[in-house]
């Protein structure tokens, strides 16, 4: 298959299995709030619907690389403050500092620093990490050895913190290791 039908057909294949998984989670939703049903079904509903949520955040990861690779990406630029973008409801998220306002892509954006934050705290494995804002910059802290590789995409363990990577530099921004911190410049 030549290189550059493979980001298409990744493209065509995220957003064909779209429909066989929103069937399965709309499924589990209904069958959930059914009154006749046992604790136990409603759990392994939930699981389902947890599960469901998950692989569509994945398939949306993998949807928008597969975009940047094929140079089809077309960020959804609107303001936006950088110590929001790094707010996150993960109470093992810290952010603090003071943001900027800034013109980009504030959903892709929001997504990538959550995902950098939750590959350092799963890898680390940690159980806290820290973004600290300085207008365009963040740190996020701790970022330890074994998670580095990780985090910063030497290591292909992580489609959360690689596809990060490359929203930030499609955006014109930059994601480096310093020490035991990633610095992220906007």
């Amino acid at each position: 298959m030549d290189d550059s039908r493979f980001p298409r057909l990744v493209s065509l294949a995220c957003h064909d299995l779209r429909t066989p998984l929103a069937t399965i989670y709309g499924f589990a939703r209904t069958l959930n709030r059914m009154e006749e049903r046992d604790e136990r079904t409603g759990r392994y509903l939930g699981m389902i619907e947890a599960a469901s949520e998950q692989m569509t955040e994945l398939l949306d990861e993998l949807g928008t690389a597969a975009r940047i690779e094929a140079g089809r990406w077309e960020p959804s630029v609107r303001e936006a403050d950088t110590l929001e973008l790094a707010r996150a409801d993960d109470e093992r998220i810290v952010v603090e500092g003071t943001g900027k306002t800034i013109e980009t892509d504030a959903d892709a954006v929001a997504a990538a620093l959550r995902s950098l934050a939750v590959a350092a705290l799963r890898h680390g494995p940690v159980e806290q990490v820290r973004w600290s804002v300085s207008g365009r910059e963040l740190e996020l802290a701790p970022v330890t050895a074994a998670a580095a590789p990780v985090v910063t995409g030497e290591e292909l363990r992580d489609l959360g913190s690689l596809v990060a990577g490359a929203v930030v530099e499609t955006l014109g921004g930059s994601v480096e290791l310093d020490g035991e911190s990633l610095r992220v410049r906007l």
